[in-house]
């Protein structure tokens, strides 16, 4: 019996770590053999309160579109006050690997993006689950969950990811990312 052979898992997580890290931007190469990155990031939402429903390709040509990121920062809006703010593109890109390992298109249904201060003060008020320094307040932060893919193993591949806070709120059916400091809850 060979166990590589007999068992294809780690040929399956080797397969989904190489796809991954393929859509990751290219950094401070030299000019000279700088690879070109042909590869488009499309996302997927609906948002969970408000109903609406965005696609959008924010990332193409080995740039961040602009347009698209104002589309995607509308979208992501306090809902409850309406205010806007910039989200991280490192969030999306942390959100679109988790698509790629999970070999899903989406979409992401949303439960909270932007929070205004005073948004995050009046749920901290009625929940011992919202931080005070929450990184939603900030646009690093998302609570999500991916049409076809467990919480669980939301969580799962984002915590293999390495790029930033992950909590589980199983009862809740979701997963909160953020781009903060590596941790887990």
């Amino acid at each position: 019996m060979n166990p590589l052979k007999d068992n294809p898992a780690p040929d399956l997580r080797r397969r989904q770590l190489l796809r991954a890290a393929a859509s990751l931007p290219v950094l401070a190469l030299p000019a000279i053999g700088r690879a070109t990155e042909p590869v488009a990031r499309t996302l997927k939402f609906s948002h969970a309160h408000t109903g609406e429903s965005l696609r959008v390709t924010y990332f193409e040509n080995g740039a961040y579109l602009p347009d698209a990121l104002d589309e995607i920062n509308t979208f992501m809006r306090d809902f409850r006050t309406g205010e806007v703010e910039v989200i991280a593109p490192e969030l999306l890109d942390y959100v679109h690997n988790i698509q790629l390992l999970a070999e899903r298109q989406g979409p992401y249904t949303v439960f909270s993006a932007f929070r205004s201060p005073a948004t995050n003060e009046m749920l901290r008020r009625n929940s011992s689950g919202v931080a005070k320094k929450s990184h939603h307040m900030k646009g690093e932060a998302l609570d999500i969950s991916l049409q076809g893919v467990s919480a669980k193993q939301v969580r799962d591949i984002a915590v293999s990811l390495r790029s930033g806070g992950v909590g589980l709120y199983s009862n809740s059916g979701f997963v909160h990312v953020d781009v903060g400091p590596v941790r887990q809850w």
